[in-house]
């Protein structure tokens, strides 16, 4: 298993448990991209994942993700097929993961000297692949 393989695990080991708030794993410069779904953009920087993440889990409360296949794409990119679990903090509608209601992405990290420079995530699974050229 290479390193970049092992760091994007470590990172979805803390994810898993709801922890977010370590970003050691990223670049400074990092850039947090949404390809696709109702508001494509790009952030950059720590302060940029930082609201990224409020963006992605402001409504929402008890926020974990789970991976459920990792693919070494090349010697700089990792594929992550995960499903995000959360509860909503007005509705108190909860997504775990038996419920219909979990959100499955598709997120490719990519490595340089050991930190996360670019993550790019995909809403839907099947146009990831295909941007990549893979088969699910």
């Amino acid at each position: 298993m290479s390193a970049n393989l092992d760091l994007v695990r470590s990172m979805y080991t803390a994810f898993e448990r709801g922890d977010f708030t370590n970003a050691d794993w990223a670049d400074p410069e990092v850039e947090y991209v949404i390809a696709e779904g109702p508001e494509p953009r790009t952030f950059r920087g720590l302060a940029g994942l930082a609201e990224a993440m409020r963006n992605l889990f402001g409504d929402f409360e008890d926020v974990s993700a789970e991976a459920e296949e990792y693919r070494e794409l090349d010697a700089s990119h990792v594929l992550v097929l995960a499903r995000g679990f959360g509860r909503g903090r007005r509705s108190g509608v909860s997504a775990s993961p038996d419920s219909p209601f979990s959100s499955r992405v598709a997120e490719v990290f990519e490595v340089h000297g050991g930190k996360v420079t670019r993550i790019v995530v995909y809403y839907d699974r099947d146009r990831a692949l295909a941007d990549l050229g893979l088969e699910g």
